[in-house]
């Protein structure tokens, strides 16, 4: 069963709907074969012959739900349409949950496991990717842009689960995420040609984040850009775009973001932005960052900015290159110079919470000092296990991003 998201009647009188949408479907696919999409007047002929008593409104309901049931992604189509949607997640058969304005919202519609295995097999069958027992969870992307996970048993347990992260057709705004005084911090920090990573949680508006940062990039500047999935958006002309691949069914073909990060620095980039460091590309990072491509950007999942920096300084160990800590570490504090750590906030939105500018401390063994120059939900109290208070951020500008910026360097203004 499949109930509407936005019914036009009673439970009982919804069912009978989608009975009738499903009788039509099932029609439709039995006798049409490989015929060409029916039209809605062909399908609205077929429905007042299924069930001649409905109303000119339960006709054109049924109609929309044969026309879901046949193209698109079936009866998630009226939620992907909905610009205020950002995460529509299926637990599997039942209730269907999204994501609208930063809360999470349980919807009117049911999906039983006929129906969700069609709207899974619609996403990864285009894609040429597999999802089933051996290989039982998959992440794609949809034609939009927005991206998708998929998870299916024996690992999903009432599955299939569906999870798609959709965007907003136009792309979110620096001073959305923040206040005039710490918009000019970040502005001029990417004008100085800073090096940034953008940490928070899931679903913090890391990648939103990093997309406005990168927007005020001098728009001639040669910038590639790195994703899993794009979802990157930049206004510049000469942006290249690269995509990681998984494996095709046959379990080959895979290139990964290293992979793409190691041929990027032979395409004669200015600027690298990395949508997510996860793993062992952490290394090339930094040393792209430290080898003429300052400026770079990236994101990374992190609790806070020291935890960004402990969680990049233990990805970059797992690679194949085994570098001394210290060494890594000294590495790391040339080729960093902001961390700027982002956060939802109780009713959803999402702020900037802390800015932090990345520099060596002579005194503490090669450790990092971070100097925070804005806390969005107030001052710092308590730092390091002492107790601090922020300081006014006039002047803050050229203190978070004279370090960074080469001395005499061009700024992209």
């Amino acid at each position: 069963m499949t109930r509407s998201a936005h019914p036009v009647a009673g439970a009982g009188q919804a069912d009978r709907l989608d009975a009738v949408a499903r009788s039509i479907h099932r029609r439709l696919v039995l006798d049409g074969g490989g015929a060409p999409r029916p039209a809605a007047p062909s399908i609205r002929a077929l429905v007042e012959v299924e069930a001649p008593l409905l109303s000119p409104d339960q006709l054109g309901e049924v109609v929309r739900r044969v026309d879901r049931l046949l193209f698109g992604l079936g009866p998630l189509e009226p939620l992907l349409a909905d610009p205020e949607v950002t995460e529509v997640m299926v637990n599997g058969p039942g209730k269907v949950w999204i994501e609208r304005r930063g809360m999470l919202r349980r919807t009117d519609l049911d999906l039983d496991e006929e129906a969700l295995r069609v709207v899974v097999d619609r996403i990864v069958g285009p894609l040429g990717l597999r999802v089933d027992r051996t290989a039982p969870f998959v992440d794609a992307r949809l034609p939009d842009g927005s991206r998708v996970n998929i998870a299916v048993p024996p690992l999903a347990v009432d599955g299939p689960y569906l999870t798609v992260r959709r965007f907003r057709p136009q792309p979110w705004a620096l001073a959305e995420f923040c206040p005039a005084p710490v918009e000019e911090v970040l502005v001029a920090a990417v004008r100085s040609r800073a090096s940034i990573v953008v940490s928070g949680g899931t679903g913090s508006g890391k990648t939103s984040l990093l997309n406005a940062l990168a927007a005020h990039i001098d728009p001639t500047t040669r910038v590639v850009t790195i994703e899993d999935a794009a979802e990157l958006r930049l206004p510049g002309e000469h942006t290249v775009r690269l995509e990681a691949r998984p494996a095709n069914a046959e379990g080959v073909g895979r290139v990964s973001v290293r992979d793409l990060l190691r041929n990027a620095l032979r395409m004669r980039p200015d600027r690298l932005i990395i949508g997510e460091v996860r793993g062992a590309e952490a290394l090339d990072m930094i040393q792209a960052m430290n080898t003429g491509h300052d400026g770079s950007m990236s994101t990374c999942h992190a609790n806070s900015p020291l935890d960004a920096l402990r969680r990049i300084e233990a990805m970059a160990l797992m690679g194949d290159v085994q570098l001394p800590v210290e060494v890594l570490r000294e590495h790391l504090r040339s080729a960093l110079g902001l961390v700027v750590h982002v956060a939802r906030d109780a009713q959803g939105g999402r702020r900037v919470q802390s800015v932090y500018r990345c520099s060596p401390d002579p005194d503490r063994g090669g450790d990092r000092d971070l100097h925070g120059v804005h806390e969005a939900t107030g001052e710092w109290l308590v730092r390091d296990g002492r107790v601090v208070t922020t300081g006014s951020i006039g002047g803050g500008i050229d203190a978070a991003t004279r370090s960074s910026a080469e001395p005499g360097g061009n700024v992209d203004d």
